[in-house]
């Protein structure tokens, strides 16, 4: 299958298939498999210890590909201190970046003298205008569907995609519930120019940072198994549903601040179900876990969404003459 849209020809990828950020997660293996396959994978930068970790990783992802793959800024509220791995990143060349996650103008200013491809992450018409003005080369618009940390407004990759389109200059991205060709199709046919992915690639041979638990959690459970975390304090987040994110929950109704909060949704909370499979903590995934029914390389998933891409276009074809 040949894919061209305008992502593919301004990030030089074969297929417009973006792997997301996926904190503690997105490293070498996964972002090499992912560009080896065609599309855009990512290496997450600010859940490693250090600048020098990421300059580690990056090398190690340069050893595992030679086709582009981009580095993520997830520039929380919460999170301080992201400037010198952004530098390594200008440092090491790295073509395309991306940002969420908070406010991405230092990140811009930063990369502004650069010929980085910048990303930026956006829920909203309002947030993607800023983006293409303070110089965004592509919006990836993520609906309330994703996992991890979403948009305030509550608005669905449906209504948000398109609404976008009509509003920007730049290419937009489609994110949030997409984990099968269908779901990529459909974003082709809301206007996007490509899909942002997450969830899925968790729940590939390829991710061996998640620990197996997580990855059949991911399968035994659907789109009725998530909840949204952080809302209270202005940060939602969807997240598998499980005792400890009712406690979470819990909190939230009754105490509604960060300080409350803090140890039950810090990034230690998170890693240690997603690393060591223990009970307190958590894992984020999006509604789209209701499409993941195995764990295979993202070689074959790739395969796997070109098959049922065309296994679309002809049923849509049947219905629509």
């Amino acid at each position: 299958m040949k894919w061209q849209t305008s992502v593919t020809e301004l990030l030089g990828i074969e297929k417009p298939i973006i792997q997301g950020g996926l904190a503690y997660l997105g490293y070498a293996d996964l972002a090499a498999a992912v560009s080896n396959a065609g599309g855009l994978g990512q290496v997450t930068a600010l859940s490693l210890d250090s600048p020098e970790d990421l300059r580690k990783e990056i090398h190690k992802t340069r050893t595992l590909t030679d086709r582009p793959f981009g580095v993520n800024f997830a520039i929380g509220r919460h999170r301080e201190h992201y400037e010198p791995f952004v530098q390594v990143a200008i440092e090491e060349g790295i073509q395309i970046i991306s940002i969420t996650g908070g406010n991405p103008s230092p990140v811009l200013e930063m990369v502004k003298d650069t010929d980085m491809k910048k990303l930026v992450l956006v829920s909203s018409v309002k947030l993607a205008l800023k983006a293409e003005e303070k110089g965004a080369d592509i919006v990836v618009v993520v609906g309330q569907e994703g996992g991890g940390h979403l948009g305030l407004n509550d608005l669905g990759t449906h209504v948000l995609v398109p609404r976008v389109v009509d509003a920007v200059n730049i290419p937009v991205i489609a994110s949030g519930g997409i984990a099968d060709g269908r779901g990529i199709l459909s974003a082709f046919a809301l206007g996007a120019d490509g899909v942002e992915i997450g969830t899925r690639f968790i729940a590939t041979e390829e991710c061996v940072d998640a620990a197996p638990l997580y990855k059949q959690a991911l399968i035994e459970h659907d789109e009725m198994d998530t909840v949204v975390i952080k809302r209270s304090i202005g940060g939602p987040a969807r997240v598998l549903h499980t005792p400890f994110t009712d406690e979470i929950l819990e909190i939230e109704q009754k105490t509604p601040t960060y300080e409350a909060l803090k140890d039950y949704i810090s990034g230690a909370a998170n890693r240690r179900y997603i690393y060591e499979e223990q009970q307190d903590g958590f894992g984020y995934a999006g509604q789209s876990i209701g499409f993941i029914h195995s764990i295979p390389t993202v070689a074959t998933l790739f395969e796997q969404f070109e098959q049922q891409i065309e296994e679309a276009r002809t049923q849509l074809n049947l219905k629509i003459k």
